[in-house]
């Protein structure tokens, strides 16, 4: 079966013999693929009422485990924004009642944000979406082939998500 990558790089070798286009083979193919899945996470998330970045934060402090609560500073590792980004998307979410501010009892100057009830249920809809699309775009890959796929993508990802700083 030929994909659009495969024309491309056909062309490629065509115009340019000179280069080495096999990187295109996996990585046009890893774009791509983002750009699908982009979409069919926007379309889960859409259909709870939330936004990517939302769902990001709401998700991290559902996987925090009771009581799915963070500090801004937490909830920003997680979701590798800027503070003022955070602190935006926070007020956001409180705003629609989706999290809270609470007082860090162990720094009096800090606050924690916490997930209300409408949150997590949003955040747990939302996840079932979203991996209701995501199953149907690895339907034609057996079980052994995901694990296999996910094992060499961990190698390529897995550097860049150990950088220090």
């Amino acid at each position: 079966m030929e994909d659009e990558v495969d024309r491309l790089v056909s062309a490629w070798r065509r115009e340019r013999p000179d280069l080495d286009v096999e990187p295109l083979e996996v990585l046009s193919r890893v774009s791509r693929l983002a750009r699908h899945l982009d979409r069919a996470r926007r379309l889960a998330f859409s259909e709870h009422n939330l936004e990517p970045w939302e769902f990001d934060v709401l998700t991290a402090l559902r996987r925090a485990g009771t009581p799915y609560q963070l500090s801004p500073g937490q909830l920003l590792t997680q979701t590798l924004v800027t503070s003022g980004t955070m602190t935006n998307r926070i007020d956001r979410l409180a705003k629609k009642g989706l999290v809270e501010r609470l007082p860090d009892p162990s720094d009096r100057r800090g606050v924690l944000v916490r997930l209300t009830g409408e949150g997590q249920n949003r955040a747990d809809q939302a996840l079932s979406g979203l991996l209701d699309q995501e199953r149907a775009i690895l339907a034609e890959l057996s079980r052994g082939d995901r694990v296999e796929l996910a094992s060499l993508l961990r190698q390529l990802t897995a550097p860049f998500d150990n950088i220090p700083g």
